[in-house]
């Protein structure tokens, strides 16, 4: 039973963790962005510096330590710092689901969303398996007579940084996000007839005209109807169910004027490329010269060619003239511009409203490539 509840315990704790690890550091970006929202919501600002190496580091070190109890690897030392990591995160993921400082703590990344509730309650499942490992670090059944635990163990290191170095200087290999390659933009922006209605409850005050008290009622037993006791003083409305949200729900494309386009290239038959500048300071320019070549060719050619950024547009025209822009901005929201593709800038092209490719700056096709691809 102790070789059996010893091992469960492990291999369960290490797949947690290589998976949230994994998802993680193949999305570098998204783990800085979490860590921003942290930051922003404890007062933290200062340390906003730091978001983009704490999200490197924490999916890293998952992913070590998934590896360690997953392949029995140097058990004794990774059972210390299994336990430590959890002892310090389940108090924390208390304190989120009580306040919910953020509605999605980002533990699985956008691979898999899960209540703050819930994150709480699966942490109290793995410090349960961290102490079972911990407590049985010292006996027999955790000594390996073999180096298949460092072999496996360091193949699973080599490619988890190969992973990791190739989705930062591309795009993530797993795109989990609402504007992966294969959606149909108007489509996740509908609502299901048959979706979840949000359900709310109405809560009546009426105050006593006799003593002056303010009292609660419900719709069942409010006193609307005795008006000799009771007059109205107040009604709030509270959700006790959230309806359906699409996953695309927060998508425009405002023109200078305040005009939302985002009809005119979202069911445009033909394809339309959307560059995605979130903020245009901090925008890599050293392929400038090739999207300026591509947004040329796609012009000429009656294709429509577009940037997406949060900056104001005043911004965006001093940009244009520095760099030989030959394509109009637009404003986005900068959250959707983050969700939309994981490079400043980075490039979508999309057909009758359906993401057909996205490109990270070090991947901006040339004209021909393009035609190779879709126009053969």
């Amino acid at each position: 039973m102790l070789k059996f509840s010893y091992h469960i315990s492990r291999i369960l704790f290490g797949i947690t963790f290589i998976f949230s690890g994994f998802v993680k550091g193949i999305d570098p970006w998204g783990s800085s962005y979490k860590f921003t929202d942290y930051f922003n919501v404890i007062g933290l600002d200062w340390l906003l510096w730091a978001a983009f190496p704490l999200g490197v580091l924490m999916a890293f070190t998952e992913f070590s330590i998934g590896v360690a109890f997953l392949f029995n690897f140097k058990i004794r030392f990774f059972s210390w710092l299994g336990l430590l990591f959890m002892a310090f995160f389940l108090p924390l993921t208390l304190w989120i689901a009580l306040k919910n400082p953020v509605t999605d703590c980002g533990c699985f990344g956008d691979a898999l969303v899960i209540s703050n509730w819930d994150t709480f309650y699966k942490n109290i499942l793995l410090i349960a398996f961290a102490i079972v490992v911990f407590a049985n670090r010292n006996k027999k059944v955790t000594q390996s007579k073999t180096n298949y635990p460092l072999i496996l163990s360091l193949t699973a290191g080599i490619v988890y940084f190969g992973v990791v170095f190739y989705s930062y200087n591309h795009l993530p290999i797993f795109d989990f996000r609402p504007y992966k390659i294969g959606v149909n933009i108007p489509d996740a922006m509908s609502t299901p007839d048959d979706a979840p209605k949000e359900i709310y409850k109405n809560i009546f005050y009426y105050k006593n005209k006799k003593n002056g008290e303010i009292k609660k009622f419900t719709e069942k037993n409010y006193p609307w109807k005795d008006t000799l006791n009771w007059e109205y003083s107040d009604m709030k409305s509270v959700l006790i169910q959230k309806g359906y949200e699409p996953p695309i729900h927060d998508l425009q494309i405002e023109s200078a004027d305040g005009e939302n386009l985002i009809d005119f290239f979202i069911y445009d038959k033909n394809y339309v490329f959307i560059l995605v500048a979130k903020n245009l300071d901090e925008s890599n320019t050293k392929s400038q010269k090739k999207i300026n070549t591509l947004a040329n060719w796609a012009l000429d050619n009656e294709i429509s060619f577009i940037c997406l950024t949060s900056s104001d547009l005043e911004s965006a025209a001093v940009y244009a003239e520095e760099n030989d822009v030959p394509y109009e901005f637009f404003n986005c929201d900068e959250i959707t511009l983050k969700t939309m593709i994981r490079s400043n800038p980075g490039l979508l092209v999309i057909k009758a409203g359906t993401v057909l490719a996205k490109w990270h700056y070090n991947d901006i096709p040339t004209p021909n490539e393009f035609q190779e691809k879709f126009l053969k």
